[in-house]
């Protein structure tokens, strides 16, 4: 791994097609794009001033790691084409463990998030009405109280800079029909579900996470973006784990944790985050990268 931050890409060679809040995309050709993991960090849809040395390329290695243990329920973006083959030896060097080649592929606007605890947004949801994204919850749950099952709360894409909006699943049928938003709730739980089931012998509960979809040539479903990294994910150590509480984490909740004590909008400009906070998120990066990976 680089010592150096990567906060921005450069690829002289390739077509920039996107900048996004983490990821640089470039185009390959017209079947197939790069994206390239840079170290930027965002929290509440806005990117910081500060990066995160190496959080590109571990979020590479879990996201990698899941689209593996997760390829026989359905089908990911991964291509086998090799990136020595499209960008300079010396870019290759720097950005191989954090990039990946990816087939092109029309997005689904939407964030396809599922709960198995009631927390974040979803708290705040329940506090206000007892329901998320439009689901009925049981009374009296307290915060990162346990649902009986997962549930499926969608929420808006968002463009870099504003915030995802948390949705009815009547919504997500509006935008893109009935067969493809069921195809997304059932396909989300279920990989929620497998990955939870992976993690809770070893240690860790996923509380929630967030998938994104797109279609292909032929209108089918395919995996795209990052999957159940701490970065769109909640990840908790079980043994510390207490209802009643927002738990001790393993994902940039800790850094959530601390801009709520700051006196923000959560608007552009972001604040500055402290190289501690900085380091200690970094820190848990790692600890969950090497609880699931062994």
């Amino acid at each position: 791994m680089s010592d150096d931050p990567i906060f921005e890409t450069n690829i002289e060679n390739l077509e920039l097609i996107a900048r996004g809040k983490v990821r640089d995309i470039y185009a390959i050709d017209d079947a197939h794009m790069l994206i390239v993991t840079s170290d930027r960090f965002s929290a509440f849809d806005v990117v910081f001033a500060e990066p995160m040395p190496h959080k590109g390329e571990l979020l590479t290695e879990v996201s990698n790691f899941w689209f593996a243990r997760t390829a026989g329920v359905v089908r990911n973006h991964l291509t086998d084409l090799d990136l020595s083959d499209y960008v300079s030896a010396e870019d290759y060097q720097l950005l191989k463990a954090r990039s990946i080649i990816v087939k092109r592929l029309k997005p689904l606007p939407v964030e396809a998030i599922v709960r198995g605890y009631v927390i974040g947004s979803g708290w705040k949801d329940y506090q206000a009405n007892g329901e998320i994204c439009g689901i009925k919850l049981p009374p009296g749950l307290q915060q990162a109280a346990r649902l009986a099952e997962p549930i499926f709360t969608p929420s808006s894409k968002a463009e870099v800079g504003d915030h995802d909006i948390n949705v009815t699943f009547a919504d997500i049928v509006a935008k893109i029909g009935a067969d493809k938003a069921s195809q997304i709730r059932d396909i989300s739980i279920k990989l929620y579900q497998l990955a939870a089931d992976y993690a809770r012998p070893r240690g860790i509960i996923i509380a929630d996470t967030k998938f994104e979809f797109g279609v292909d040539e032929n209108d089918e479903l395919v995996l795209i973006d990052e999957i159940l990294t701490p970065d769109s994910s909640r990840y908790w150590p079980a043994d510390e784990y207490r209802v009643g509480i927002s738990p001790p984490s393993f994902d940039k909740q800790f850094v959530r944790d601390y801009l709520e004590t700051l006196d923000w909008d959560k608007t552009p400009p972001a604040p500055p985050i402290p190289a501690d906070i900085v380091a200690r998120t970094q820190q848990k990066y790692r600890q969950v990268r090497d609880i699931l990976l062994g």
